[in-house]
């Protein structure tokens, strides 16, 4: 949800990849729906593993709990939102994790001045 809030406001002018620890099988249906209300459509994503190279390219890794199966690397900026897992939760439920996902990416666009659309 977040990568899908991140590529709609900041467009081509930020490079985002989503991925995870130990990522699900299939991104949760109720996600999907809750980012369709949004007029985002996220169904083209599925769950990806994090890898060493794609950390080290980055300039900002947002973690949201993964502890220490995060790979980090000196001078790469770590921010960790803690936020609770939509894994398994029905519309009703992950429409508070998809709004507060949005105002963190918000905020984050914010602080690293990034143009929105």
């Amino acid at each position: 949800m977040a990568l899908g809030f991140l590529t709609r406001l900041a467009g081509d002018r930020a490079i985002a990849w989503s991925g995870g620890s130990e990522p699900g099988v299939e991104i949760n249906p109720s996600a999907i729906a809750a980012m369709a209300e949004r007029g985002i459509d996220i169904t083209a994503e599925y769950p990806k593993p994090w890898t060493d190279e794609v950390v080290r390219a980055a300039d900002v890794v947002v973690t949201m709990g993964c502890g220490d199966a995060c790979p980090v690397f000196p001078g790469t900026r770590y921010e960790n939102w803690d936020v609770a897992d939509p894994a398994g939760l029905d519309l009703e439920r992950v429409r508070p994790i998809r709004d507060e996902l949005e105002r963190r990416v918000r905020d984050l666009i914010d602080q690293l001045a990034i143009p929105t659309t």
